[in-house]
């Protein structure tokens, strides 16, 4: 009977989620989706030292913002719970046990003096079957003398027992059939006495295993543990139900060589979280993609396509679309450059995409913040309407339109010098006069009023036009002139015409 497909997604709350965490977790959704079956989300505290507190909740905030549904987690509940390791501790003693019982891992004592004194002496020390033996630890004392030290508190850690000389095979769905040989791992700590806390390794494997793990997909960094991960399903007995592992590609610096970091983000001016965070520490607070004016559905296709393609040259896909198309045969084995610029041009074309009804809705918000009311959401979405192929952020929309809801109390130098002739004060005069005599200021009529008085007149179509917009708006920018008086109140057009004339005229 084929095993229905049970993903999960396995954060530290250490801090901020990195946005290759973000893509991982998009690939175990998808997968899941695309399969019919379970995301769960899992947080991985055992390292009790490492904690920061609200990270769990920016991460379950970020996750939510970009669309990426959790079916089983600490907020969502499920039948295979805690999600939480630190509340797994009984479980993990229960299966440390069953690996001593069983001969596959034992109890090592030494102190790191210890083990700073054997690397000290022994090149390349690792702990293993050729240094064991030399160390202080279940297979070297007799079994009283274990006994005596546990009972008298004595801190300890429990270690897998690697056999040396046998090949481990990791089947990969990406990287196909990787071989490693034992002898080249060492005896890994499992579980340590000081926190009563497992490490990664044995928390992982005991829970992919109790919560029914299907396909394990995480980054390209866990796949040197994967052979210690086979050897511990082997040591449990549990190989029926292995997980099939998948490595994704890292994502790697913009500009050079190496892993994406939070320096490069900082360097070139992108995110590399999906939202703000605020170090509790500190108080620094990065940037992320939500409130630098991102839209969720844009990083989410970005994300999906660092490391995949389609197979064809599609690039803009909702996330039904990347749920239909996604397979992992088109996956990269190759790092995938960060190309922060593409995540500009996807956020643009959403922007394009998107409702100008709904692009209100964002802008709105921005308004208020900055004390700006009393503009119906028509009138906001139809402004946004007509900046919104200039703008390639949400911020940019109101930035880009900003003189559809304040008006100009400067005006741009350089315009200025180069439109506003002395004697253009007068023609102003004469065009409040013409705009006050229009009673239908949809586009094409006043356009059509308009553009007949200049020709009569024989003023310079260019030089009136741009005095026209310069009142208005502020400068020489911005869409078509008469689509902007269409939608302003005639009133205010004809009040920024006689500021400019009194302001500029000075």
């Amino acid at each position: 009977m084929e095993r229905k497909v049970r993903v999960r997604f396995a954060p530290s709350p250490t801090g901020p989620l990195h946005i290759g965490g973000v893509r991982t977790a998009l690939y175990n959704y998808i997968f899941a989706r695309q399969n019919g079956g379970d995301m769960i989300l899992r947080i991985e505290d055992t390292d009790s030292q490492r904690f920061v507190p609200g990270a769990e909740e920016y991460i379950n905030e970020a996750l939510q913002w970009l669309g990426i549904g959790i079916d089983e987690g600490v907020k969502e509940g499920g039948n295979y719970g805690p999600y939480k390791q630190s509340e797994r501790r009984d479980i993990y003693r229960e299966h440390v046990k069953m690996l001593l019982d069983n001969g596959k891992a034992y109890i090592a004592f030494d102190t790191p003096e210890e083990l700073e004194n054997a690397r000290k002496e022994i090149p390349n020390f690792q702990y293993d079957s050729s240094t064991r033996g030399k160390m202080t630890n279940s297979l070297t004392l007799p079994a009283e003398e274990v006994e005596r030290r546990i009972a008298a508190g004595d801190k300890y850690v429990v270690r897998i027992k690697i056999e040396p000389g046998r090949d481990v095979t990791v089947n990969d769905l990406i990287r196909g059939k990787v071989v490693i040989n034992s002898s080249i791992l060492d005896d890994k700590v499992l579980y340590k006495s000081a926190d009563d806390l497992p490490t990664y390794h044995l928390a992982n494997i005991v829970d992919d295993h109790l919560m029914e793990v299907s396909h394990v997909i995480r980054g390209e960094e866990w796949l040197p543990s994967a052979p210690l991960h086979v050897l511990l399903y082997e040591a449990f007995g549990w190989t029926d139900t292995m997980p099939q592992f998948v490595h994704l590609p890292l994502l790697l610096k913009p500009v050079g060589n190496g892993k994406l970091s939070k320096r490069d983000g900082d360097k070139l001016g992108f995110p590399v979280f999906p939202l703000d965070w605020k170090d509790p520490k500190t108080g620094e607070i990065s940037s992320g993609y939500r409130e630098k004016g991102y839209l969720p559905e844009a990083v989410v296709n970005f994300l999906a396509l660092l490391g995949w393609n389609p197979g064809d040259d599609t690039e803009v896909m909702n996330i039904d679309e990347l749920i239909r198309k996604f397979s992992f045969e088109h996956c990269s084995k190759s790092g995938a450059k960060f190309d922060y610029k593409k995540g500009i041009w996807f956020n643009h074309e959403y922007l394009m995409a998107k409702p100008d009804e709904e692009l209100a809705d964002l802008i709105m918000p921005l308004l208020e913040s900055r004390g700006i009311t009393g503009f119906s959401r028509e009138y906001v979405a139809k402004a946004a309407g007509m900046v919104k192929g200039r703008s390639n952020l949400i911020g940019d929309l109101l930035e880009q339109g900003d003189f559809f809801f304040t008006a100009p109390t400067e005006y741009a130098e350089k315009d200025v010098r180069k439109r506003w002739s002395e004697d253009m004060p007068r023609i102003m005069e004469e065009l409040i006069g013409v705009l006050e005599g229009i009673e239908d200021m949809s586009s094409a009529n006043a356009e059509k009023i308009v553009l007949d008085w200049i020709a009569g007149k024989g003023y310079h179509l260019g030089n009136v036009m741009n005095a026209f917009r310069l009142a208005v708006v502020g400068s020489c920018r911005g869409p078509h002139m008469f689509d902007i008086t269409e939608l302003m109140p005639k009133e205010e057009v004809i009040n920024r015409i006689r500021r400019a004339i009194d302001t500029i005229n000075r």
